[in-house]
């Protein structure tokens, strides 16, 4: 990974006179300290010029080239070593404030890691290690070094030595350059922690400092982030010292070549750093001396000539640059090449002019995505196999970038939200989003940037080329979000069912008409899972709605509250939908340690200003799908097919043919039908009016919402006995989808069907049926066969219980399989063979 360094601040103030303050607030004579700027806005540290060639830092060169440090002048040494005191006395008390806020930010390590450990942490221990890496050090290093200058300033006179001091904790900066290289790894992991936890949000929000000894303000508050960069500007402060020690003391004292030891390493560290970062530090500086800072960067996807373009997008605080990675020779680094910018202060997001034309955004129909999703599933399964073989290392390394590929292709396709950019002098770009949560960052990022007093700016093809060759190591994000750039050692997220209930909202300032959608991640990108019921005209709406989410290796559930928009005239062009208010959005990491449970994890998620209160819980895919017989026999669910088809002297379930004639009559024409969660207590309303034989089902089924009674469908195949098409034949269907001839295979799956009981072929082929009549409308409803059947394959078709105590393991491969063979039979009835429920025995029409 390229070293970055992100924090390093030279202030300009310390270079710009020979005179220096050396007041209790630290080493410095402007008090700039913690990366503020002189109107109190926060900006991110950087390289305003190199240490080593400051005026204060340079050091002249003898004949041999080595370094030469300055001396007192001669005849002057009693008002010298007056003066190193004077340096000595001010490095002190700002060393003294410098321990305090190291030793602050130890003090919630340790009750941290000691709630790792427990039923309730608040973060992982890997996290608490990347936040407060070598901090514990970095404080120890400081405090031995306090404790034994100290002594040396109360009885100071001309004897008394200090170099081996700072000898020594020059000699120490390897700590310091860990501390740095993990830097950037901390924050963003601070941050992520703090939007995804409320509790570890106000611990950093929120740090306690105290004060100096002498001083009469007990404590000071502080952040987190705040905190983290003392260590980053120490370094310099203590450099500066050091140089300044030096100039005041005699050459034949004992502490000068001591001193001089130690300066020559501070500065061979702090050249070194330099090297490291040259391309940054002269991009971050604008013309006119300001400092343009890394803001957001990330990857997004380009729509361009008509064609997907994966880009690299740089925001910085005064415009938005677009690149791509150049291709270049092996061994070579990479770069960057940039294809066009915008200043923010020409940048707007105005929807275009009647007269402007949008260009058609082309989508892959469903079933292209859901099968590359496979792919990548049988792929990610097969690599695992080669890992623990003897030597399938090799092959196993072809495998991932076969699914580095693939995966990278399905980043390309996948995205459909378009995000619009406009330069005032007519130019428009457009982006694919996967998410609106992540078009909300961006569009509230550039915003916030454009409310301050910005200039347009136009950059020299140099001026540019240098900017452009700074983006590979200011760059936050490095790779292509895919499975083969994560280390093995992370984690690879959630798979199974997460039951989430979203309860209310608080903190509206007026009423309006409100609603939630969850998102999840998913293959690299974020996709909308589930949506609440429209809350009209309150501040405080009460949604308690619960749903059931799949998860595909998920980490993070998103939340966005919206304002409905009944408008029509807010018609968005770009994708000729109404677009609703984002009111506000907020994210939580799927912690296995936290949901993992039998018990709801009750969660509240802040969002500038709005409180959304919701409950959560985790099932493993391999409890989800376990098959409980139901021990009440009059009821359906859990009940064998047979014997409830007998019970009702019909060929096909009662519950069955009653969900599919109401989605076929109003929710064939559903946006993901099957595959958005309906609200999880009006399918428990129905499971119970199924079970008890309510006499107004009819009435329940016309009133309640579509998408509640696709999961009342679903809910009772999971909930049968065995699956549909019986444990019993689960083996020979794994044989069969594993033959290589497709004659072979389709005689195999014809036999299989016809071996099913009577009750399961013909529920199984009333389902197919509907499903293939659900599928010719994905035009509308975007749901392919392929996508059906990614849906209910798991469910149709699972290893029984003896099976998996074989070693067949119920995990994302059993799915993928039971995937193939009802694509495998969707295949066939939808195209040379095709069942006919008019026939007993089942016949083949050609």
């Amino acid at each position: 990974m390229a070293f970055f360094f992100e924090a390093v601040c030279v202030i300009r103030s310390l270079f710009a006179s020979d005179d220096f303050n050396y007041n209790t607030d630290g080493y410095d004579g402007d008090g700039a300290e913690d990366g503020k700027s002189q109107d109190s806005s926060e900006t991110l540290p950087y390289i305003d010029e190199s240490p080593t060639m400051s005026p204060q830092l340079c050091v002249s060169q003898g004949p041999d080239g080595e370094a030469v440090s300055p001396s007192p002048l001669e005849g002057d040494v009693e008002k010298g070593l007056e003066m190193k005191k004077l340096v000595l006395s001010g490095f002190l008390a700002s060393e003294e404030i410098y321990i305090n806020q190291l030793e602050a930010l130890v003090l919630p390590m340790r009750p941290l890691k000691a709630a790792a450990t427990s039923s309730q942490p608040v973060l992982t221990m890997q996290q608490i290690e990347t936040i407060f890496y070598k901090v514990q050090d970095i404080f120890e290093i400081h405090k031995e070094f306090y404790d034994a200058l100290l002594p040396s300033i109360q009885r100071w006179d001309e004897k008394v030595t200090v170099g081996h001091l700072f000898q020594k904790l020059a000699s120490q900066l390897g700590v310091y350059k860990a501390f740095v290289d993990n830097y950037k790894n901390a924050l963003e992991t601070a941050e992520k922690c703090s939007q995804a936890n409320i509790q570890f949000q106000k611990i950093s929000e929120t740090v306690r400092v105290k004060g100096p000894k002498d001083s009469k303000d007990s404590s000071t508050k502080s952040s987190m982030e705040d905190l983290l960069y003392k260590p980053i500007d120490r370094v310099t402060r203590s450099t500066l010292v050091l140089h300044d020690l030096l100039k005041h003391t005699p050459k034949d004292h004992p502490d000068f070549p001591l001193l001089q030891d130690a300066l020559r390493i501070s500065q061979n560290f702090l050249s070194s750093i330099n090297e490291e970062i040259d391309p940054r530090r002269t991009a971050v500086t604008t013309p006119k001396g300001e400092a343009r800072q890394l803001v957001k960067d990330g990857f997004l996807v380009e729509l361009s000539e008509s064609s997907r373009k994966l880009r690299h997008v740089f925001l910085f605080t005064d415009l938005l640059l677009c690149a791509k990675m150049k291709k270049t020779a092996v061994g070579r680094h990479q770069q960057y090449e940039c294809k066009w910018y915008i200043p923010l202060a020409d940048l707007t997001f105005q929807t275009l002019d009647d007269s402007d034309s949008c260009p058609s955004i082309q989508v892959l129909p469903e079933h292209e995505i859901e099968e590359m999703k496979m792919k990548i599933s049988v792929l990610k399964n097969e690599i695992q196999k080669e890992k623990k073989a003897p030597k399938g290392q090799s092959r196993a390394e072809r495998l991932r970038k076969k699914m580095n590929e693939q995966e990278s292709w399905l980043l390309l396709h996948s995205p459909t939200i378009p995000f619009r950019i406009h330069n005032k002098h007519g130019k428009s770009y457009l982006f694919l989003l996967s998410s609106d949560y992540e078009r909300a960052e961006w569009k509230e990022s550039i915003q916030k940037l454009q409310k301050k007093d910005l200039q347009a700016c136009v950059l020299t093809s140099v001026e540019l080329q240098v900017l452009t060759s700074s983006c590979f190591k200011l760059r936050t994000v490095h790779n292509i979000p895919v499975t083969t750039n994560k280390d093995d050692e992370e984690t690879p997220g959630l798979y199974g069912f997460l039951h989430v209930i979203v309860r209310s909202a608080t903190g509206f300032k007026e009423s309006a008409n409100l609603y939630c959608t969850l998102e999840v991640d998913s293959f690299g990108y974020f996709v909308s899972k589930a949506k609440t019921r429209v809350f009209r005209d309150t501040a405080e709406p009460q949604w308690n709605e619960e749903f059931e989410i799949e998860l595909e290796g998920s980490q993070y559930l998103r939340i966005l509250c919206y304002e409905k928009c009944f408008d029509k005239s807010m018609l968005n062009k770009d994708d000729n939908e109404i677009v609703d208010k984002i009111m506000g959005k907020g994210q939580v990491q799927l912690d296995p340690q936290t949901v993992q449970s039998k018990n709801w994890h009750m969660d509240v998620i802040e969002m500038n200003g709005i409180k959304v209160e919701f409950s959560m819980k985790f099932t493993s895919r391999d409890l989800s799908l376990k098959r409980t017989p139901s021990k009440k026999q009059s009821g359906v669910f859990g009940v064998k097919i047979n014997v409830v088809t007998k019970r009702e002297r019909s060929k096909v379930p009662y519950i069955v043919r009653q969900c599919i004639e109401e989605v076929e009559k109003r929710g064939i024409d559903e946006v993901g039908i099957y595959r958005i969660s309906g609200v999880a207590t009006d399918i428990q309303a129905l499971k119970l009016a199924f079970d008890t034989n309510t006499k107004d089902i009819l009435v329940m089924l016309s009133d309640m919402d579509i998408n509640a009674i696709a999961g009342t469908l679903k809910l009772y195949f999971r909930e049968l006995p065995e699956p549909l098409l019986t444990d019993r034949l689960y083996p020979a269907f794994m044989e069969g989808i594993a033959l290589s001839d497709p004659a072979a295979k389709e005689n195999c799956m014809m036999h299989l069907l016809r071996s099913l009981p009577d009750p399961n072929l013909m529920t199984f082929l009333t389902l197919l049926e509907h499903l293939k009549r659900v599928a010719e409308k994905e035009p509308v409803n975007k749901m392919s066969l392929h996508n059906l059947a990614t849906v209910f394959g798991p469910t149709l078709l699972r290893p029984s219980e003896s099976e998996s105590a074989k070693g067949q393991h119920i995990t994302c491969a059993s799915d993928i399989w039971s995937h193939d063979v009802m694509a495998q039979v969707h295949d066939f009835s939808a195209g040379r063979c095709k069942f006919s429920l008019r026939d007993s025995p089942v016949v083949f029409l050609r």
